[in-house]
């Protein structure tokens, strides 16, 4: 099933995103509204993903919307928590001068920083080393403490594009991350999800981010340190999880920082994050005021 989030009329809903001729056609696609069209339908898309089961979803039938009648939303507009993992890949650790974790490297985003497909990704007044990173995301969907491995995928209610834009120059003032991380539209999401049922296993997706013609960053999931399993295996183990938290699953190498020169974020970009599976992930870049 893919669903959006949006708003229509000053409301926020979500829907089923039907037709298309394609993951990316937002142009033909269509979304199904769900609390409109369903009675007692949940009245947010994070309860409607915590349904136990696919057959506990009910799938409306009833008039769509295209998306040029709706402001399209961050796929989950309002996270519990954006837990994201660092140098997940053996490449960018190598990039970044890092040695390869033995561990999940935890660090988190503000939920202040989600925004949608299409919005505007705003760099602040002073930071002179905005950069990209492409990375898979995913969200809870069920009450999840200390859970196994082998079990762990079973929390899982969706996948999207995500990019964790990210300050450099803040980044590395101190030791920790976050101020970095957290600021208002660095968190591009969507422009839709895929439930974790349809989605299937997301090992061996290829991953990429482009600026207009280059590709910046390649690479595929399977070349993930820790997998999805793992990841959320272990951080449910630090902490317990909750329907409506997302997890950002890391970045391949190819952030702007490594490039000889940095190649960083200038207004005007468009940086576009593809993922076999999903939609794929647009935002263009603009400067503050």
């Amino acid at each position: 099933m893919r669903l959006a989030s949006y708003r229509l009329n000053g409301v926020t809903s979500y829907g089923v995103v039907v037709g298309g001729r394609g993951l990316d056609d937002l142009e033909t696609a269509r979304v199904v509204d769900i609390p409109r069209n369903v009675p007692g339908a949940p009245p947010t898309i994070t309860d409607f993903l915590a349904a136990r089961s696919d057959s506990d979803r009910p799938v409306p039938d009833g008039p769509s919307l295209s998306f040029g009648e709706v402001e399209l939303l961050p796929v989950i507009p309002e996270p519990r928590n954006i837990i994201c993992i660092g140098v997940n890949y053996v490449d960018h650790a190598s990039e970044t001068g890092a040695s390869v974790p033995e561990y999940p490297v935890i660090f988190s985003k503000f939920t202040s920083s989600i925004s949608a497909h299409g919005a505007p990704i705003v760099i602040p007044e002073d930071c002179t080393q905005p950069d990209f990173e492409a990375e898979l995301g995913l969200v809870i969907g069920a009450p999840t403490s200390r859970v196994s491995v082998g079990d762990a995928l079973q929390a899982v209610a969706g996948y999207f594009t995500f990019d964790d834009v990210s300050a450099r120059d803040y980044q590395n003032r101190t030791g920790q991350w976050t101020q970095g991380k957290g600021f208002p539209t660095f968190a591009p999401t969507g422009p839709y999800l895929i439930t974790a049922d349809e989605f299937g296993d997301p090992a061996g997706r290829r991953i990429r981010l482009t600026l207009g013609d280059q590709v910046m960053q390649e690479a595929s999931t399977s070349d993930m340190i820790f997998t999805v399993p793992q990841i959320v295996s272990y951080v449910s183990s630090v902490c317990d999880l909750r329907p409506g938290d997302i997890i950002a699953t890391g970045t391949p190498s190819g952030i702007g920082a490594a490039h000889t020169p940095p190649r960083f974020l200038r207004p005007g970009d468009r940086p576009t994050v593809t993922i076999d599976g999903l939609p794929s992930l647009s935002n263009t870049v603009v400067a503050h005021g």
